[in-house]
């Protein structure tokens, strides 16, 4: 067996791993292109090193290692990725500025086929997509980072206790000393905005409410958004720290410093296990659309809860696979 044939060999065996070690990753750091970063250098130490790897646990496991060395390297520098309700109050309407923070202040979206491996298990395929949704993302954020490390290694990926303790180099008891505390931070928390109702496929409810919601906003019809609209839905716009709650106030920003979004176009995705959109704009100099945001959707009793604009379109969209343009006679990527 050559060289070359080896070295094709490990690629290959590790890569396999890739998806399910960026959904591990991007958990603990809620950061999409952290995630990734992570997880590349995941893989580069493990090539490195695959000749010292003797088997003794699995190549998985061994992995698993790494990158949680990987992850707590990162946050060893405190920082806490969030959304804008987790750091101000709601802003009314009439007081409504736009005051950027830093990108890394804030949690990221990430398309669910980069963070969700493919599973014929449709449990395990709900506990994944709940547990990459934004309230239950910005609810580890709180947690101190090997909380965060045991509470995805045993409640979402299903590791035993003895299996996580050995991972981490520490005890059992210890590992569930740390699993209590951190189901006991997010029972206080009880996020608003999550809801472990969303069907994959949608249910019918669910897609018609899309369909509704898809048909008011490229309308810019007011009216129709607001019957679509939870009377506690909240709306946020990273990189911006400002959030709005209820309809009223939220449909009176799209018709004021929004309303430059009057005849948009709305192009459906995946993102955080929740429904979402490539939102474009008219362009009135070059015509057709230009990229505005990506919006994820969360919906609840058959209607929107939460509404979340991320608007970094150089970084959001080729991440997504989508194109930083539609032509005018374009309504869908083709």
């Amino acid at each position: 067996m050559t060289n070359g044939t080896v070295t094709t060999e490990i690629d290959s065996a590790l890569e396999k791993h890739r998806v399910e070690l960026t959904g591990y990753c991007y958990r603990m750091l809620g950061s999409s292109f952290e995630a990734e970063d992570a997880v590349q250098d995941t893989l580069v130490r493990a090539w490195r090193s695959y000749d010292k790897f003797e088997g003794r646990s699995s190549l998985r496991s061994w992995l698993y290692r790494i990158a949680t060395n990987v992850c707590l390297d990162m946050l060893n520098a405190g920082n806490k990725r969030a959304r804008p309700m987790d750091l101000t109050e709601a802003t009314p309407l009439a007081q409504a500025a736009l005051s950027p923070r830093p990108d890394n202040t804030w949690l990221e979206p990430m398309p669910d086929a980069r963070v969700l491996p493919s599973t014929a298990d449709p449990a395990e395929a709900a506990v994944a997509k709940e547990s990459v949704r934004l309230a239950f993302m910005a609810a580890l954020q709180q947690l101190p980072p090997k909380q965060r490390a045991v509470l995805i290694l045993r409640e979402v990926l299903a590791w035993k206790a003895s299996e996580v303790a050995e991972l981490l180099g520490t005890s059992v008891a210890s590992v569930n000393s740390a699993l209590q505390r951190a189901r006991a931070t997010l029972a206080e928390r009880e996020d608003r905005g999550s809801d472990a109702a969303v069907s994959d496929p949608l249910d019918e409810e669910q897609q018609k409410l899309l369909e509704r919601y898809v048909a008011a906003f490229e309308g810019y019809d007011m009216t129709a958004l607001t019957a679509l609209l939870h009377e506690d839905a909240i709306m946020t716009m990273p990189p911006f720290d400002l959030w709005l709650a209820g309809p009223s106030d939220i449909t009176g920003f799209m018709t004021t410093l929004g309303a430059s979004c009057a005849g948009s176009r709305l192009v459906p995705v995946r993102a955080n296990g929740l429904p979402a959109f490539a939102h474009y704009k008219p362009d009135p100099e070059a015509g057709g659309f230009s990229p505005w945001a990506v919006q994820v959707l969360e919906i609840s009793d058959g209607r929107i809860t939460g509404f979340h604009c991320f608007l970094d379109t150089q970084r959001w969209f080729p991440l997504f696979g989508l194109p930083l343009r539609l032509e005018a006679e374009s309504d869908q990527v083709e």
